[in-house]
């Protein structure tokens, strides 16, 4: 008999989902994940767990006995100290994930990073990724420029012209292969209500876009998704994409856009000043909120990180959203990093440092932060925010250092004019 996994990262059908909480609003590690959106002050408190089989929450002991049994198996590495049996990981290959009704999250303890939204919480459903780290690549430029599209960005899309099986390279879209769905970034198949979506599955690694789905895509660096249906989860999961139906593609969100990507506010890049190349992977956001959405710096190279603006992008429940980016080790590259990772492996989600970048109320305001409680590893390397900035912004040693001294949780600015580039050195 094959044993259910128990998913760290990745939900899979009947599968026991480790409910961890996250402190920026677009990161979610499991389907009980809370969201939290950020405000002005760094607030830290402790994490608890809770575990959930087929929409049933269940106790640690029924985990470990299940571990112990080999009824159950660890995707990506039991949790420290949590059974006395540890089980090592284990890639799933299961159906896609089935989204429930959510299990009360009163076990769960938010620990909350500063940028600049009020907080709230919503529970949701989190991706499945299944393929393996290839060998490393080129430069960005060579990588972008092997046929993975992103030409025609800003051409109009054909609506409800393109066979659903047909990827968008040529109107925009970045066709990331290595995650194994046929180009897109993420896959969502949808139920809709009355009001709301109300039940969402989440495509695996082997998928592609078929029927009923919403198909997820990455844009070229200093862009973003332009498309999500107004019509979002029924608790708080957001989704994302242009949807199959009737054997086509549809745009969702054609009154914002009638192309697939667009620009955001400008005015922020990334430099890498570091020996080797380095990988900076966005959320995919609104959608599964992978954090697939690559920028991938050769040393010396310098690009752009896309500034979403509060007053026309997306927002969750009323509230505006910004953008957040996960830096992974230095001579990572962005096929290896810009995935779900495993628990040691320093990339994907379990990058150490996470990136803010929103703009609002006419400021431009960034963040570098650690990325807690995901994981307690420390960057190997500096990163600075250099430019017309309101205050100093740096990470060396593990420590976050602004104009109120060092901590070890993170800084933010605001910029004051020009643009303004987060510095990667080793």
């Amino acid at each position: 008999m094959k044993a259910s996994i128990l998913a760290v990262t990745a939900a899979t059908t009947a599968s026991v989902a480790l409910a961890q909480p996250h402190k920026h609003q677009h990161a979610r590690l499991h389907e009980m994940n809370k969201r939290t959106q950020t405000e002005t002050t760094w607030v830290s408190g402790p994490t608890a767990y809770a575990f959930v089989l087929d929409g049933q929450t269940i106790s640690v002991d029924e985990v470990c006995d299940g571990v112990a049994d080999n009824k159950l198996k660890w995707a990506d590495g039991a949790p420290a100290g949590l059974c006395s049996t540890s089980v090592s990981a284990s890639p799933s290959s299961a159906a896609p994930t089935t989204s429930s009704a959510p299990a009360s999250t009163s076990e769960i303890v938010q620990s909350a990073a500063a940028f600049y939204q009020k907080s709230s919480s919503a529970t949701s459903e989190a991706p499945s990724s299944t393929s393996q780290a290839p060998a490393a690549s080129s430069s960005w430029a060579a990588w972008n420029g092997s046929g993975l599209g992103g030409q025609g960005v800003d051409s109009p899309f054909p609506d409800g012209e393109l066979d659903c099986s047909t990827f968008p390279s040529e109107y925009g879209a970045l066709s990331l292969n290595y995650l194994g769905m046929g180009g897109w970034s993420g896959l969502q198949h949808v139920t809709f209500g009355a009001s709301a979506i109300t039940d969402i599955v989440t495509g695996i690694s082997g998928d592609t876009c078929t029927e009923g789905m919403m198909c997820s895509y990455a844009c070229p660096p200093g862009y973003q998704k332009a498309q999500w249906p107004t019509t979002q989860g029924a608790t708080g999961q957001s989704v994302g994409g242009i949807q199959c139906k009737g054997g086509k593609l549809h745009l969702t969100n054609p009154d914002l856009s009638k192309s697939l990507c667009m620009k955001g506010k400008g005015g922020v890049e990334a430099k890498n000043s570091a020996s080797g190349v380095v990988a900076i992977c966005r959320t995919d956001y609104p959608g599964t909120e992978s954090e697939v959405v690559p920028v991938e710096l050769q040393s010396g190279e310098t690009n752009e990180l896309t500034n979403p603006d509060a007053s026309s992008y997306y927002t969750w429940q009323g509230k505006p959203t910004s953008a957040q980016y996960y830096l992974n080790p230095i001579g990572k590259n962005a096929e290896q990093a810009c995935q779900w990772g495993t628990a040691g492996s320093n990339m994907g989600n379990w990058a150490p440092i996470n990136f803010g970048v929103g703009h609002k109320d006419g400021k431009t305001w960034l963040s570098i932060f650690q990325n807690k409680p995901t994981t307690s590893s420390l960057y190997e390397g500096t990163v600075e925010i250099q430019g017309d900035v309101s205050d100093k912004c740096i990470y060396k040693n593990g420590q976050y250092c602004g104009a109120a001294g060092c901590n070890a949780d993170g800084c933010t600015v605001s910029v004051n004019s020009g643009t303004a580039t987060f510095v990667v050195s080793d």
